[in-house]
């Protein structure tokens, strides 16, 4: 399976809406957890470790500092 790069989701402000409301009220160590889980529920269920690593590595170029 290749790592889809274009959008993908039907209902994007959908999920959107959900994201934020389950970040509602929550401490920044919460929501540090929060992410945490939900990337490895998200992770457990693609299972592919390849399909992991490139996304893993494209998520991490969209953040890199330049040098």
């Amino acid at each position: 399976m290749a790592l889809k790069r274009h959008a993908n989701i039907a209902d994007a402000d959908g999920i959107y809406a959900a994201l934020i409301e389950a970040y509602a009220d929550l401490t920044e160590r919460e929501s540090l957890e929060l992410s945490a889980r939900l990337i490895l529920v998200l992770a457990n269920h693609i299972g592919d470790p390849a399909l992991l690593s490139e996304a893993i590595a494209t998520a991490r170029k969209s953040i890199e500092r330049p040098s």
